[in-house]
């Protein structure tokens, strides 16, 4: 979590780590991920100029327990183990002592499924300072979202659960959503084949009836134009 210093950053450490006190630890999906989970954790716990806010309870033999930390900016940005994702609840506040710092950290970080802003959209100061961010914000991350969190996805047009490499292994689209299915596609073209041998799809009268294009246009439209 990116933050520029000052009091409103105070007032949320202390809410978000008497919050994090009262949180229960959650079953994780394997052992394994639960291991991997406490090994990130304890490598933020011996990190130099990283302090620890609040821990959640602690749970069962495979439950992950909450945890709060948080550094400077200057240290995050010199010490690349800390950009490392701890896959869990664990969260890393990095305080920023202005807009431009928080700028150089989030150029710093590796490609992300998602990034959310928080912002008073009705200060203008908030919506400029933004705005700056932005470009380095659709570098970075697949989606980026203003006042919320990328809890969920769902099969849809708008629906892009991908992102810049570490994120995903192909940035160009999207594990989720409608484009999903062109990251099994591949193009085949036939060049000069008898009609009768093309896939249906690709014959004259289309004996499919399958939705195509002719000429880059819907086939409806380039007939109309034909």
């Amino acid at each position: 979590m990116l933050a520029v210093q000052g009091d409103a950053l105070r007032a949320f450490e202390q809410a978000a780590s008497a919050a994090l006190a009262d949180t229960a630890a959650q079953t994780m999906l394997t052992p394994g991920i639960h291991a991997n989970y406490c090994r990130g954790v304890q490598r933020l716990e011996a990190a130099p100029q990283v302090e620890k806010l609040a821990s959640g309870a602690t749970g069962g033999p495979y439950d992950a327990q909450a945890a709060l930390f948080a550094t400077s900016a200057q240290n995050f940005l010199a010490n690349a183990a800390l950009h490392e994702e701890v896959f869990g609840p664990a969260s890393l506040i990095v305080r920023c002592a202005d807009l431009n710092e928080l700028h150089e950290v989030l150029k710093s970080i590796e490609g992300q499924l998602t990034i959310a802003v928080h912002l008073d959209t009705a200060h203008a100061a908030d919506r400029d300072a933004c705005a700056t961010l932005i470009p380095t914000l659709e570098r970075k991350a697949g989606r980026i979202l203003a006042n919320g969190f990328g809890t969920g996805v769902e099969v849809g047009h708008a629906m892009v659960h991908g992102g810049p490499f570490p994120a995903t292994s192909d940035a160009r689209t999207t594990s989720v959503g409608s484009r999903a299915i062109e990251r099994f596609l591949r193009p085949v073209s036939y060049q000069d084949w008898p009609d009768a041998l093309l896939p249906g799809a690709l014959r004259d009268d289309n004996p499919q009836h399958l939705a195509r294009r002719v000429n880059g246009a819907p086939e409806s439209e380039a007939r109309r134009h034909g």
